[in-house]
């Protein structure tokens, strides 16, 4: 689902995808009380992307609040031909995500949260393999983590005072 809701469309059109939704019940003296819990991711499909966890008593409050949360916490990656500059891995708590960088026309070879990232994100060829566990909130921030953590060769350059030629190669 993607919305503007700017009527003079100053700002970009957000791609929104649910991640994934669950149903908690608490049992009290009169009976099931059930609630409901969404991951929402949220990119421009241009190198921004954030996520976020919305909790309510209906399935529309919980992605609404899961959405206004992941738009707050949004972070602009660095991005190289629609693939990542460098292979890394993004580590939270016991999820563990590989992402490879791959050449174009490769498309996204990706589980269900993970590709929900990339897609929002703006990725369109990449490797990605989760580890350990596959629990989607720790996979969500552990592809968040290792998102956050790539470095441009601009960045690189400028931090070892060299010129992008030198570190290219």
């Amino acid at each position: 689902m993607a919305y503007n809701k700017t009527p003079n469309n100053e700002a970009p059109e957000l791609i929104e995808k649910v991640v994934y939704l669950n149903r908690v019940s608490k049992t009290v003296k009169g009976g099931r009380v059930m609630k409901f819990s969404a991951l929402v991711v949220v990119g421009d499909g241009n190198g921004t992307v954030g996520y976020g966890l919305g909790k309510a008593a209906e399935v529309s409050e919980a992605i609404i609040k899961g959405i206004a949360d992941a738009k707050k916490h949004m972070v602009k990656v660095s991005l190289d031909n629609g693939t990542i500059p460098h292979d890394i891995t993004g580590i939270f708590g016991a999820g563990t995500v590989l992402l490879r960088r791959a050449p174009e026309g490769t498309g996204v070879i990706a589980g269900g949260a993970v590709r929900a990232v990339m897609e929002a994100v703006g990725i369109r060829n990449i490797c990605a393999k989760c580890l350990r566990s596959n629990n989607p909130q720790n996979i969500v921030k552990a592809t968040m983590v290792g998102l956050t953590s790539l470095r441009s060769p601009e960045q690189v350059a400028a931090i070892r005072g060299k010129s992008v030629e030198e570190i290219v190669g």
